[in-house]
């Protein structure tokens, strides 16, 4: 049996191409893609914003069903029984265990997190990313069953969406009662006010969708800012401070993928010895002018984070589980496209036409 897989030949470019479906070897899986959504990673590859991937199969935020187990494999990464035919969702990187990074503890840091995702499609076993009709997962990444409570369309946002703002927010340590400002309201930023709403954090949200900013108020969000309403970074921050008795928030998290965003955050989002997190920008050398004497002076403390920790999957699952009555998740999806249309919807969620785009695999 043969498989496709989407394949950008340069930024801005896609193409299919056909591969024999492989047998996974031992440790491993392969899946069967069911459904996998357009992440802001994958518009940064798409408008030629990554530093190093120019070509090559995209798509990562995915749910699966097993098709083929590999010689070892009984179970899944939390010791549950896993068979052929049950869903899943699988980290997209591997955490090797072995190098200076994981050696010290920092898993999502690992080295070579990448070893397999960032292969070609060429090389074997081909199917390295999700905007494809298979997935072969190695035995380094996580892989968690997916429960009946949970559909298609909620659990595909687990990875790497929730996984991300979970572990992001932990990293930070969001505390009860804290006001979090969110720069973004794409699926991270959503996913971030359910985080937040459940650590008990009042939350503030600036985007300049209104879409976007009427989905953050489904999920709890206390107030949102438009851009439109508020042009200047002067008037956003001055209206943050106003919400916040003259002080700004006391955290900050950037998913906005903007760098001017950061500027906007530490100079007057955040109040003076806050804390916050950076997670949208993603593309080295895009640059802004930047103040470190005020910087210094307003003491904000900045943690930029990298990946997460692919255990976080599972907790996220967990999360999704326990909050599904609450959030209304399945409505972060606002557009379906099938695998021969993967270009229509990267286009569409880089112009901003659909807020969350979702490849249906049939």
């Amino acid at each position: 049996m043969k498989g496709k897989v989407a394949v950008m030949t340069e930024p801005g470019r896609l193409e299919y191409q056909e591969y024999d479906l492989p047998q996974p070897g031992y440790g491993a899986v392969l899946l069967e893609v069911l459904r996998s959504n357009v992440c802001g990673s994958e518009l940064h590859i798409w408008r030629g914003h990554h530093p190093v991937k120019k070509r090559g199969g995209i798509g990562h935020e995915m749910v699966g069903r097993v098709t083929a187990l590999g010689e070892g494999v009984s179970t899944d990464s939390a010791g549950e029984t896993l068979s052929v035919g049950d869903r899943v969702v699988a980290t997209y990187f591997q955490t090797c265990l072995s190098c200076p990074q994981c050696m010290r503890g920092q898993y999502n840091l690992c080295d070579n997190a990448y070893e397999f995702f960032g292969l070609q499609p060429e090389d074997s076993p081909h199917f390295h990313t999700s905007f494809s009709t298979h997935i072969y997962i190695h035995p380094r990444q996580h892989i968690y069953k997916v429960h009946e409570a949970i559909p298609d369309s909620v659990a595909a946002s687990a990875n790497c969406a929730l996984s991300q703002v979970y572990f992001g927010l932990d990293k930070i340590d969001l505390k009860y009662g804290e006001t979090l400002v969110i720069q973004g309201a794409g699926g991270l930023g959503l996913m971030g006010v359910a985080v937040a709403r459940e650590r008990g954090a009042r939350v503030i949200i600036i985007d300049s969708v209104k879409q976007r900013l009427e989905q953050a108020k489904s999920f709890g969000a206390d107030v949102v800012i438009n851009i439109d309403d508020y042009p200047e970074v002067t008037e956003r921050q001055n209206l943050v401070k106003s919400l916040t008795a003259g002080e700004g928030a006391d955290v900050g998290m950037e998913v906005a993928g903007v760098p001017a965003a950061f500027n906007e955050g530490v100079t007057g989002l955040v109040r003076r010895g806050g804390r916050y997190l950076v997670m949208g920008n993603l593309s080295p050398g895009r640059t802004i002018d930047f103040d470190p004497g005020l910087f210094t002076r307003r003491a904000i403390q900045v943690l930029p984070v990298d990946r997460y920790d692919g255990r976080y999957l599972f907790k996220a699952l967990q999360f999704l589980e326990n909050t599904m009555d609450k959030y209304p998740y399945e409505k972060l999806i606002d557009a379906e496209f099938d695998l021969c249309c993967v270009e229509e919807a990267l286009d569409k969620s880089a112009s901003r036409q659909v807020t969350r785009a979702s490849i249906v695999i049939k």
